[in-house]
């Protein structure tokens, strides 16, 4: 299983790799290489260096922005299998402004109400598995949310006063024995006339499964345009029936009196996903986990050949195969998760990595170039090398 790899093709972010660059040497602030994965608190993705000359020509040009929003939502429609679509700040702007549509329709008056829900839908069902931190951009609108943990709870729990349910799909296993399939969750709130959105954030790569999702019957669809689609990192998408996307513009800028109105999209971001989605649904994403893997296993190999380390690919996740390395030692090793990761961000290169404790790290490879996995290498035998003669 462990076999050295061979050459490694370039992922799709071919040339993407800065030069060190002078903008972050006068803040004083060391760039990393990301070995975490998609999150946020480091940038979460490099933006395809192709967006930049369309995000500078849509900048140097003044449109309305309803009007973009629509042509634009048309394209981004037919690449999802949707109705229709709209930009947003990212999955949780996608949330927030799903939800405001589910609560008020295109009423003006409930538009500019919210968040005060009186005598309106207040109600949001979740399964208790799917609570997340995520879901405070949902209880951001005023309502409350009603946990369901079987079938039957979520048939019963449905009233008069339910806005919509808020969901996760997962492809490629046998859902757990805990939580209710989606296409269960889909069925009943059809039955029923409640709306369902679905956080597809962590969905893809492939973009196969937001379309999946979509042929399902799925009302609402939240994706992130500025992680592996490697969009503007400040973008998403919000997908789904005509209707509620019309009523979540209403619900965002550039409407003053509006809950959404904070979450606002430039032109810039709302042209830069739209090329970035373009060109992430049409990759060969096949290619792309081959050469992803080629480099997780490199970097297995090389991480067990460091006396009392043992290295190996962690599980794939049921929807999507992105290879992340977890590399253990033994107790005799005088060194913590949080000091190995520590010493990985004070050395140089910069490298960020995620724990496994109580003596583990993980690394995530699938958002780096080629020859990452050689940085890491090195700068875990230089740590270890120090760690067993301390």
């Amino acid at each position: 299983m462990l076999r050295r790899a061979g050459a490694l093709s370039l992922w799709p972010l071919r040339g993407a790799t800065p030069t060190p660059s002078g903008i972050y040497e006068e803040l004083g602030v060391r760039p990393v290489i990301n070995c975490m994965g998609s999150f946020t608190m480091i940038g979460a993705s490099r933006k395809r260096p192709e967006l930049d000359a369309f995000m500078a020509e849509a900048s140097r040009h003044f449109v309305f922005i309803e009007e973009l929003q629509e042509k634009v939502g048309e394209r981004l429609a037919k690449l999802v299998g949707t109705e229709s679509a709209m930009v947003t700040t990212g999955a949780a702007g996608a949330i927030t402004l799903g939800t405001c549509a589910c609560l008020t329709g295109e009423d003006s008056e409930k538009i500019r109400q919210l968040p005060d829900l009186a005598g309106m839908k207040s109600d949001v069902l979740i399964q208790k598995k799917h609570r997340n931190p995520f879901d405070h951009a949902i209880r951001n609108t005023g309502v409350r949310l009603v946990v369901v943990e079987t079938p039957e709870q979520l048939v019963n729990a449905i009233s008069g006063r339910t806005a919509m349910m808020y969901a996760f799909a997962t492809f490629g296993e046998p859902p757990a024995t805990d939580l209710i399939p989606f296409e269960v969750c889909v069925t009943a709130c059809k039955k029923a006339g409640v709306p369902i959105m679905v956080d597809a954030a962590n969905l893809i790569p492939p973009w196969d499964n937001v379309r999946r999702v979509a042929a399902m019957g799925t009302d609402l669809i939240c994706i992130s345009g500025g992680k592996h689609m490697c969009g503007p990192q400040c973008s998403g998408i919000l997908a789904g029936r005509r209707d509620l996307i019309r009523a979540a513009l209403l619900n965002s800028c550039p409407n003053e009196d509006a809950l959404g109105r904070p979450l606002k999209v430039g032109r810039e971001e709302i042209i830069g996903v739209w090329k970035a989605a373009e060109r992430y649904a049409s990759l060969d994403f096949k290619e792309l986990e081959r050469n992803c893997d080629a480099q997780a296993r490199w970097l297995v190999t090389e991480l067990g050949r460091i006396p009392g380390v043992t290295s190996g690919l962690a599980p794939y996740e049921p929807s999507r195969h992105l290879p992340r390395v977890i590399a253990r030692w033994d107790s005799s090793i005088r060194l913590t998760s949080a000091e190995c990761l520590r010493l990985l961000l004070d050395g140089d290169p910069r490298i960020a990595a995620l724990p496994d404790e109580p003596q583990g790290v993980r690394f995530a490879m699938f958002l780096g170039e080629s020859g990452d996995e050689k940085l890491v290498a090195r700068r875990m035998q230089e740590i270890f090398a120090r760690a067993q003669t301390a």
